[in-house]
């Protein structure tokens, strides 16, 4: 009888010893391929990076302000002249380096009345940083851009609105818990909680394997972040009177539109403060860009070309770094950036405007 109690005994600790290996297993497996994914260093690609002098008459002053861990961020003021009426901090998405990509939407706000304050978050483009860490990174670095411009004696003080796209409009919409006095947000593309971005983008590759990876990733994330990471974009939405408008297309393939705006719009579909644009066939990256602007789906065309024609193989590894210098110089010889800086929707960005200036009045 002892005996047998005691091969029970085994049998279960064996079990647990088991289980236990198997979570953990499973959990650094998960974190792996977060930190893989995630936990990056961006920069941009400097072929196609905009700049200042592609937009007549834009203003740029640079500024460096720190983050969480005293990591230095690069802000960006931009301007026409001195007679803006309000200031949007603007809030990037995640995998193209910092906020170079969204240069045109600060123009755009810049020529219609307001300064802009964009940055590049941790470990991107002229950032200091390693590596992000994750996620809720987004938000801190928001958190203290916020701060900064509140408190920098050189940037006027006038009301603060927010714009956000895909990892920004999550970051937008949360950091009202830390910024209720902000006056309206528009959310483009944007989540709810910041496992959300590992869910929806890992779906394609992953299956329904992702949802039994996304509470190990929701831990590490609370482990390594804290409130930063349990906080929500609707927590957010609740604890201040900013408006807020909330922008997605039925077609997203990188955000799921059931992870912002449908959660969203059946909360908050009948609450005044809120405006929803929904598109059917807009995509994620293009959502802002105009439908029948084709340019950059014709350099792209002419691009592929260009590679069937390379008398070698570009994607052997002995010929990686001659490829580059091509590209490079392909791209710098043929791109016509007044096309490239100049492909925003206007007529969707005239409507962003309008929710501005009523949300300012």
């Amino acid at each position: 009888m002892k005996n047998k109690k005691f091969n029970i005994k085994l049998f279960l600790s064996v079990l647990v010893c088991l289980i236990l290996i198997i979570i953990g297993g499973w959990w650094a497996f998960c974190v792996k391929l977060y930190n893989d994914n995630i936990n990056i260093r961006s920069d941009s690609y400097e072929p196609l990076m905009l700049h200042v002098e592609d937009f007549e008459g834009l203003q740029c002053s640079e500024y460096t302000f720190p983050s969480d861990k005293g990591q230095n961020l690069a802000g960006y003021l931009y301007s026409y002249g001195e007679e803006q009426h309000g200031i949007v901090v603007l809030a990037h998405g995640f995998g193209g380096g910092g906020h170079n990509s969204y240069m045109d939407c600060a123009d755009f706000f810049a020529r219609n009345g307001y300064y802009v304050f964009a940055y590049d978050a941790t470990a991107m483009d002229k950032s200091e940083g390693d590596r992000l860490g994750g996620v809720p990174q987004g938000v801190i670095d928001l958190d203290y851009a916020i701060s900064f411009v509140e408190a920098n004696d050189d940037i006027p003080e006038l009301p603060i609105v927010l714009f956000g796209h895909s990892w920004g409009g999550y970051c937008v919409s949360a950091v009202l818990t830390y910024h209720p006095e902000v006056k309206a947000v528009i959310e483009c593309c944007g989540f709810d909680r910041s496992s959300d971005m590992f869910e929806s983008a890992g779906k394609d590759q992953a299956g329904s394997i992702i949802y039994a990876m996304t509470p190990f990733i929701r831990i590490h994330e609370m482990i390594k972040f804290g409130k930063y990471a349990t906080n929500t974009a609707m927590d957010g939405f609740d604890v201040t009177d900013a408006k807020v408008m909330i922008v997605h297309s039925a077609d997203d393939d990188v955000i799921g539109i059931e992870y912002g705006f449908d959660k969203y719009y059946e909360k908050y579909k009948d609450d005044s403060r809120f405006t929803f644009m929904r598109f059917e066939n807009r995509g994620h990256n293009d959502i802002l860009y105009d439908q029948t602007n084709t340019y950059f789906d014709e350099f792209s065309a002419e691009f592929d070309k260009w590679l069937e024609m390379l008398d070698y193989d570009y994607k052997a590894e002995d010929n990686k770094l001659k490829f580059k210098e091509d590209k490079a110089k392909y791209i710098n010889e043929n791109l016509d950036r007044e096309k490239l800086s100049h492909r925003l929707d206007e007529n969707l960005f005239g409507q962003f405007l309008d929710f501005y200036e009523h949300a300012i009045i």
